[in-house]
C-alpha cells in the first residue's frame, strides 16, 4: 500500500483515523527508542496523538508528549531522536495527518516504506512497554530562533522600528512567530492569534484570497510588512506595507541570494524545485553560488543527495519550494517561523519591503491545470517530452521532474502531474507569459487527449 504523499500522512479523519494513528505509532516504535509526539490545534488533534502515543508506546519506545506545537518546534525537539507531528498543515479543518521526523528531518521514501510494511505489528511484550512524560519546549524553541537571527544580523534587535502585522490563521503560528518577533525588536500586531482548530477567521492555507483582511491592514498604511501563516506554521506568506503579496519566488531569491552572499564555503548551493522561478538562479549566480532541482515535496531529500556528493563539508547554505523554507544553519526541517523572522529582518536592513525586492527580475507568471485522469498521466507525460520540445525548439528541455523548457531570455515552463488531484499542472514565466501558456496549454491538452484515445 501507498500511506505517505509528498508531506507524511494527511487526509480526512474518515481516512486518518485512531486506529491507523495507533498502527503507525507501533510500526515507528522500537524497545530504546525516544520520540517526541506533538500536534496543532485540529479537534481531532487529542485522540490521534493520543493513539499515538499509545502505538508507541506498546511498541517498546519511550515518549515525550510536547502538546499544542507549530511544526517546526516539533522538529527541533525531534533532534537526537525521532518525532510524530499531528497535522494537517494548511488543509481543511476535518482533515488530520501525522509527519514523521528523525534527527530533525522529515523520513525520506525508505523510511516511510519501512512503516507501511510494517503496519499492523504487534505490541512487544509487557514488561517492554515504553513510559511517557511531558516537555515543554516551546520556549526553549522561541529562544533559539530568536538567537539564531540576531547571530545572522549582527544585531540584538534585528527589527528595531519595524512594524509587523502578523496573521496566524488561528493556527498554531500563534504560540511562536508574534513572541519571537517582538523579542527581536519589531512592533507587532497579531491577527487571529488564538488557537482554534475549525480556522474560523480564514482558511488554513494563506493566499491572496483568504488573507484580505490582513491586506486590508495594511492597505490602511502604518504597518511595514504582513506575514501570514498555515494552520502548523511551517510556512509563510510576505506582504508589503501596501497589502499585495510578495511573490514567494521573489521572496525565495532575497533569502536565498543572502545565504550565498554570507556562505563560507567554496561551492554554496541553494536547493529549490521545479516550479521555482529563474529569478533564483539569476539572484543565486550573482552572489556567487549555485541552484539544484529537486521533486516537489523532496527538499530533505535534495539536500542528502547534494552533501552525498560532496566533501563532506555541508554546502548546501538554503532549500525552498514556495512558502516553504529549510534554513540548513538552523535545522535541516521546513521552519515558517524561522522564514517570518528571516524575511522581517531582510526587509528591516533593506529599508522596506520594496528596497529588497528591487533587484529582482520579476516577470509575469501563470500557473494553471489541465484536466486529466490518472490512468493517462504518465502517458501524457511520455507524449509531452517530445511535442512540448517540438513546439519550442529553441528552448533547453529538463525531463527530471516534468518537463521543464528553459529559453534564452530566461522565461520557462513546466509540465507536471498532479500528484493528489487528477491534473497536470503548468507553469510558465515569461515578459510574454500569456502568449506562452496559450500555446504550451494546447499542447498538454493534445496530449492529454492521445493518451486517453490510446
Amino acid at each position: 500500500m501507498t500511506l505517505f504523499g509528498t508531506a507524511g500522512i494527511r487526509g480526512p479523519v474518515d481516512d486518518v483515523t485512531p486506529e491507523l494513528a495507533l498502527s503507525v505509532g507501533r510500526a515507528a516504535g522500537s524497545p530504546g527508542e525516544t520520540f517526541v509526539v506533538g500536534r496543532d490545534g485540529r479537534e481531532t488533534g487529542p485522540a490521534l496523538a493520543a493513539a499515538v502515543v499509545a502505538g508507541l508506546e506498546s511498541a517498546g519506545a519511550d515518549v515525550r508528549r510536547l502538546g499544542v506545537v507549530p511544526t517546526p518546534t516539533l522538529a527541533y525537539a525531534s533532534r537526537g531522536r525521532r518525532g510524530v507531528m499531528v497535522t494537517a498543515s494548511h488543509n481543511p479543518p476535518a482533515d488530520n495527518g501525522l509527519k514523521l521526523f528523525v534527527d530533525g528531518v522529515e523520513y525520506d521514501r525508505e523510511a516511510e516504506e519501512r512503516i507501511e510494511s510494517a503496519l499492523g505489528a504487534e505490541p512487544v511484550g509487557w514488561a517492554e512497554w515504553g513510559s511517557d512524560e511531558r516537555l515543554d519546549v516551546l520556549e526553549e524553541y522561541r529562544r533559539a530562533v530568536a538567537d539564531y537571527v540576531r547571530g545572522r544580523f549582527e544585531d540584538d534587535r534585528p527589527l528595531a522600528d519595524l512594524s509587523v502585522v502578523v496573521d496566524c490563521g488561528t493556527g498554531v503560528g500563534a504560540l511562536a512567530t508574534p513572541q519571537l518577533l517582538d523579542r527581536l525588536g519589531a512592533d507587532v500586531l497579531a491577527m487571529n492569534a488564538s488557537v482554534d482548530g475549525h480556522f474560523p477567521a480564514r482558511e488554513s492555507k494563506p493566499t491572496p484570497e483568504t488573507l484580505t483582511d490582513l491586506a486590508a491592514v495594511l492597505a490602511d498604511g502604518d504597518f511595514d510588512l504582513g506575514l501570514a501563516h498555515d494552520g502548523d506554521a511551517d510556512r509563510i506568506v510576505a506582504l508589503d506595507h501596501t497589502g499585495e503579496v510578495i511573490h514567494e519566488d521573489t521572496v525565495l531569491a532575497v533569502v536565498a541570494a543572502r545565504y550565498v552572499r554570507e556562505a563560507t564555503v567554496d561551492d554554496p548551493v541553494v536547493v529549490t524545485t521545479p516550479n521555482a522561478s529563474a529569478r533564483i538562479d539569476e539572484l543565486v549566480a550573482d552572489a556567487g553560488g549555485r541552484v539544484e532541482r529537486v521533486r516537489l515535496g523532496a527538499l530533505h531529500e535534495g539536500i542528502a543527495r547534494v552533501e552525498a556528493d560532496g566533501t563532506g563539508v555541508t554546502s548546501v547554505v538554503f532549500a525552498a519550494e514556495p512558502w516553504k523554507h529549510v534554513h540548513t544553519a538552523f535545522g535541516g526541517w521546513i521552519d515558517g517561523v524561522v522564514s517570518a523572522a528571516v524575511v522581517a529582518a531582510l526587509v528591516a536592513d533593506a529599508g522596506g519591503a520594496d528596497e529588497l525586492r528591487e533587484p529582482v527580475s520579476e516577470r509575469p507568471y501563470r500557473k494553471l491545470s489541465v484536466d486529466c485522469p490518472d490512468g493517462a498521466k504518465a502517458a501524457a507525460m511520455t507524449t509531452l517530452e517530445t511535442t512540448l520540445l517540438d513546439a519550442f525548439p529553441d528552448a533547453a528541455v529538463d525531463t527530471a521532474y516534468g518537463v521543464r523548457l528553459t529559453f534564452e531570455d530566461a522565461s520557462w515552463l513546466l509540465a507536471r502531474p498532479s500528484g493528489t488531484e487528477p491534473y497536470l499542472r503548468l507553469y510558465a514565466e515569461s515578459d510574454d507569459v500569456d502568449a506562452l501558456v496559450a500555446e504550451a496549454r494546447s499542447v498538454l491538452e493534445d496530449a492529454v487527449d492521445d493518451a486517453e484515445d490510446a
